[in-house]
């Protein structure tokens, strides 16, 4: 039931302009919470001020996902974690934060979208001193949790706040252009932070750096941010946070412990089981709750449930790539933790230039899925050429076309699913759409991670046992076999890229901005 555009005389007014529309092109209206329109003044003065900002935010919170990934062996032997438990450093907090995020958009709703980001801001840089002063790895797995309970906080604030800043169409698309590529290169740059910190510093700067990013941060959005209130009628779905948290922890923690515990394990299956229970409870709730959590009018919308399912499908696949090339580059060529961030640094330049030079200039002029698809197509590509490594393959040969092929690809897809899964929504479900488009990516990284690690351990195991007849020669059959298992899993993310891109081209009906408007006085749908 969403229309992103209508089309009117010059001065004629729709009933739903009050709920769908907050910007027109000759006269600027929005919504106050008591459902009054009251005239606005033009675009904001210090929107591209603003912009850094909120880029500056969403950078940290991606980063966070992937910067210690290469601190990880430094931090366990300071810390003494058993190769079972290492883990949580990552998990905790993709899934805190993941689990999170519906309650953190709607918490954005409520208080407001300008508020709710300070405080996440502050509670993100207060959760990452703690990490950094752990003295054991309780203390680590707790600080990573709350670093990704506040950034549920952050993230979905940080996106409306975006789309409320910017309501020109033609800025708008340039601002999305530089968040989404924000978005998709945040994870390889977390690589190459994470590996200048950790040779040159301590793995604990991992963490330290968040603090004076989020200081800057709080200081921009007091002086530069504006935001309209909260929504007085907007209220909190405990029921709900408690079933759509409790489904995305369980399955997301049942797919992690299936890596070392198999997938018949009866903890593995009761887990993904009961979440899948829960999230089925969630969804026949949400359609009975006087104030759903997640309305289910937002997911049942093609074109937003397009972007939300090939987001979820695409990051899998990404965050797979991610560490099965961190390991070899590691653990089989033998590159140092700063030569390995670096070797990502042409696929965050590939996603730069595919989202900002290509995605935000095209997008205004054909429908999102004419880049959606194609960009999922690429990147399938470039993850296919993986799957021929070997333990002495070459980087500048066999794996930098790969990334960078990935990386346009990515950057394709991601601008368009952002614009696009944003537009048209009413302004008091702003903060839970942006929420469901950032949950999609967390859980979609949390399941590839530990989905295709299975999958490629699972390989390697069978390689190694079918091949290890002369002792003498152990050491490049487990070399072989562990590449093995990665080309294997990788086969399987070529696949789930391919599916994204399928469901890109089936779901996703939208047309280009350009052509759902006409005249000068068609109002411009913004969260």
């Amino acid at each position: 039931m969403t229309t992103s555009r209508w089309n009117a005389p010059h001065g004629a007014k729709s009933p739903k302009d009050a709920t769908h529309s907050d910007s027109w092109s000759s006269e600027r209206m929005s919504v106050t919470r008591t459902g009054e329109p009251e005239t606005a003044v033009g675009p904001d003065p210090h929107r591209w001020w603003a912009l850094v900002v909120i880029a500056l935010a969403q950078l940290m919170v991606v980063l966070d996902a992937t910067i210690v990934n290469i601190a990880l062996p430094s931090a366990q032997r300071a810390l003494g974690m058993s190769d079972g438990n290492r883990q949580w450093v990552i998990t905790a907090y993709t899934l805190a934060f993941g689990g999170l995020l519906l309650l953190g958009g709607r918490i954005a709703d409520l208080v407001g979208r300008k508020r709710t980001f300070v405080i996440g801001l502050i509670g993100f840089a207060v959760a990452s001193g703690l990490g950094g002063a752990a003295t054991t790895s309780g203390m680590l797995f707790g600080a990573r949790a709350l670093q990704g309970a506040f950034a549920a906080l952050l993230a979905p604030s940080a996106l409306s706040l975006l789309t409320t800043t910017f309501t020109d169409p033609k800025e708008r698309g340039k601002a999305f252009g530089i968040y989404g590529a924000l978005a998709g290169s945040g994870a390889a740059i977390g690589f190459i932070v994470g590996g200048l910190l950790t040779e040159y510093l301590n793995w604990r700067w991992c963490l330290y750096v968040n603090i004076p990013i989020a200081v800057i941060a709080v200081f921009g959005a007091f002086g530069l941010l504006r935001d309209r209130p909260g929504h007085r009628n907007v209220r909190l779905d405990v029921p709900g946070a408690v079933l759509g948290c409790g489904g995305l922890v369980a399955i997301v923690y049942g797919v992690s412990e299936a890596n070392s515990r198999g997938w018949s394990d009866p903890l593995v299956l009761g887990l993904i089981t009961g979440g899948i229970a829960l999230l089925a409870v969630f969804v026949w709730w949400q359609s009975r709750a006087p104030s759903p959590l997640l309305p289910l009018h937002i997911v049942k919308d093609r074109n937003r449930a397009g972007c939300f399912l090939t987001m979820g499908l695409a990051i899998i696949g990404m965050f797979g790539v991610f560490l099965f090339m961190t390991y070899y580059l590691q653990v089989i060529l033998g590159y140092s933790p700063v030569k390995t961030g670096l070797a990502f640094l042409p696929l965050t330049v590939a996603i730069i230039i595919g989202s900002t030079q290509i995605s935000a200039r095209l997008l205004p002029h054909v429908a999102p899925r004419m880049l959606m698809v194609p960009g999922m197509l690429l990147a399938a590509g470039g993850v296919a050429m993986f799957t021929r490594l070997t333990v002495e393959s070459d980087y500048a040969g066999e794996l930098l076309p790969g990334l960078m092929l990935m990386g346009l690809g990515m950057g394709l897809t991601f601008m368009p699913v952002f614009a696009t899964a944003t537009a048209g929504v009413a302004p008091q479900d702003a903060g839970v759409t942006s929420a469901t488009v950032n949950t999609s990516q967390q859980v979609g990284g949390s399941i590839g991670t530990a989905l295709l690690n299975t999958i490629a351990t699972t390989a390697s195991t069978a390689y190694i046992t079918a091949h290890l007849r002369n002792p003498a020669q152990k050491a490049l059959i487990v070399k072989e076999g562990v590449v093995h298992g990665y080309t294997v899993a990788i086969w399987w993310a070529t696949a789930i890229m391919l599916l994204a891109g399928l469901v890109a081209g089936l779901m996703v009906t939208a047309k280009a901005p350009k052509h759902a408007t006409s005249g000068a006085a068609v109002p411009e749908s913004v969260a």
